[in-house]
C-alpha cells in the first residue's frame, strides 16, 4: 500500500517586521503581506491551521485576532509599541523570539508541524524554533540584501553588514528556502552559496477573482479621471527602491516631446511612504513641481485591493520602474486586470511580465528611455490592444491556487525528509 504523503496540521507563519493585518502600500507593507494573507487563506481552506506571528505596534492591538477561519495573527510586544524602522528591528529579535517560543509553550507539544519565515528577520527567528521544536524551518527572502546593494537608488542607503550576515545564516539553517523565480533561485545559489537541491521556485500569485478585466471607462468614472485621457499609474510604497521619480521625469519628457498630450494626461501615483522615502513625503510633490507637471499628478493614499483593481483597469499603463524586484505583483495585478505595463528590466520582473507580449520592459533606468516606450504604445491602439490580450492571459498563469499547490508539495516532501532522518 502506498504510503499517505504527510501534510502539516498546523504551520507557524512568521512575519516579525509587518502584519498581513496593515494596508499594503504604505509604511513597509507591500507584497510580502500580501503573500502572508493569501497563502494563509488558502491553506486555510485546505484545513491548514495558520498561526502568524508579528510585532505588536500598538497597545490597541488585540493578543489575537482572527484573520479568516483557522487563520490566526498573533501580535507579540516586542520593543516600544512604534512603527520602528526595520533598521531598529534586529535589537528586539531576542524579545520576539521569546515571545514566540513562549505562545507555543502553552500548548501541548508539537503545536506546530513546520515553521514558514518570511524576510531574513523572520528567518532568524525561525531558525531558534525550529531547534526548539524539532520541525522543519521554511524559508522565503523575499528581498535581498546583496541584491538590492548591487542596484542602489539614488537616496538609498546600502544595506547593513548586519543583515548580509544574518541572511546568510538564515539561508545556511532553513531546510528549504522559497524563491519567487528562476532569477532569485539563482541569486541564493550564486550569491549566498544556498544548496541546489534545498530552493524551490514556487511563484506567487494574484487573486484573479479581484484583478480582472473590467470596463476601462466605468472605472475612470469612478475615479474622477477624464474618459478620453491617458493616464499612467505607478502603484506600490513611494521610496527610491521603487524608482516613482522615473515616472514623473519620463512624463515630463512626454509631455516635452508631444505637446498635445499635456491637456490629456494623468499621473497617479496610490501608495504612501515607505523606506527612506518616509524621511521626505512630500518629495513627489515637489519634484512634480520642478519638472512643472503638478496640474497632471494625483498623489492617491494606498486603498483596498477592490479599488485598487479600479485604478489599474483605469490606466492606459501602469509603471512599475523599480531597481529590483524579487517577483513585482504589482505588474501581474495590473496585466490580470487587462491593463499593459510598462517595467524595469530586472529581477522578478522579468517573469512577471512577458516582453512584447504582455508589456514592455526596459533595459535602461534613463526616464527618457520609458517616455519613448510609452509613447509608441499610446500612439498605436492596436498595440495597446494586442497587449492587453496577451497581459489577461499571462497573468491567468499566476492564480494563488498555483502557488499553494507548489507549498503544499514542498512542506509535504519537507515533512517527509524531516521524518526519514528522525528516523535513521
Amino acid at each position: 500500500m502506498p504510503v499517505p504523503r504527510p501534510f502539516p496540521r498546523r504551520i507557524a507563519t512568521v512575519s516579525v517586521h509587518t502584519s498581513p493585518l496593515e494596508q499594503p502600500g504604505t509604511g513597509d507593507a507591500g507584497g510580502l503581506n500580501v503573500y502572508v494573507v493569501e497563502v494563509a487563506r488558502r491553506l486555510a481552506a485546505r484545513g491548514v491551521e495558520v498561526d502568524v506571528f508579528t510585532r505588536a505596534v500598538s497597545r490597541d492591538l488585540p493578543p489575537v485576532a482572527e484573520l479568516a477561519p483557522g487563520v490566526l495573527v498573533r501580535h507579540l510586544p516586542a520593543g516600544p509599541f512604534d512603527d520602528l524602522d526595520k533598521a531598529d528591528l534586529p535589537g528586539q529579535l531576542c524579545h520576539f523570539t521569546f515571545e514566540v517560543l513562549r505562545a507555543e509553550a502553552a500548548y501541548a507539544p508539537g503545536r506546530y508541524d513546520l515553521i514558514h519565515g518570511h524576510y531574513w528577520l523572520s528567518g532568524q527567528v525561525g531558525a531558534v524554533a525550529k531547534e526548539r521544536w524539532g520541525v522543519p524551518l521554511v524559508q522565503s527572502m523575499h528581498t535581498l540584501g546583496k541584491v538590492k546593494n548591487a542596484a542602489l537608488a539614488a537616496g538609498d542607503a546600502a544595506e547593513p553588514a548586519v543583515r548580509l550576515r544574518g541572511e546568510a545564516e538564515v539561508i545556511a539553517a532553513a531546510d528549504q528556502l522559497v524563491a519567487n523565480t528562476d532569477e532569485e533561485a539563482r541569486q541564493l545559489i550564486e550569491l549566498y552559496d544556498a544548496d541546489a537541491g534545498r530552493v524551490a521556485t514556487i511563484n506567487p500569485g494574484v487573486d484573479l477573482a479581484v484583478f480582472r478585466p473590467g470596463s476601462q471607462q466605468e472605472a475612470r468614472g469612478r475615479l474622477g479621471l477624464s474618459r478620453d485621457g491617458v493616464v499612467l499609474v505607478f502603484a506600490g510604497r513611494v521610496q527610491p527602491l521603487k524608482a516613482p521619480d522615473i515616472v514623473l521625469h519620463a512624463a515630463a519628457r512626454l509631455i516635452r516631446d508631444e505637446p498635445g498630450l499635456a491637456g490629456r494626461l494623468t499621473v497617479a501615483f496610490v501608495g504612501g511612504p515607505s523606506g527612506s522615502g518616509r524621511a521626505d513625503p512630500d518629495s513627489l510633490a515637489v519634484l512634480a513641481g520642478r519638472l512643472g507637471v503638478t496640474g497632471i499628478v494625483r498623489l492617491e493614499p494606498p486603498c483596498p485591493q477592490a479599488e485598487l483593481a479600479d485604478w489599474y483597469r483605469a490606466a492606459t499603463l501602469v509603471l512599475v520602474p523599480s531597481y529590483s524586484e524579487s517577483f513585482g505583483l504589482v505588474a501581474v495585478e495590473a496585466q490580470a486586470c487587462g491593463t499593459p505595463v510598462v517595467a524595469a528590466s530586472v529581477g522578478g520582473l522579468r517573469t512577471a511580465v512577458r516582453d512584447g507580449a504582455s508589456g514592455v520592459l526596459v533595459d535602461s533606468r534613463d526616464p527618457a528611455a520609458y517616455a519613448r516606450a510609452m509613447l509608441e504604445l499610446i500612439d498605436s491602439p492596436a498595440t495597446l490592444a494586442r497587449l492587453s490580450r496577451g497581459a489577461r492571459e499571462h497573468a491567468s498563469r499566476f492564480g494563488w491556487s498555483a502557488t499553494v499547490d507548489g507549498l503544499m508539495r514542498m512542506y509535504s516532501d519537507v515533512m517527509t525528509e524531516a521524518a526519514a532522518s528522525v528516523d535513521a
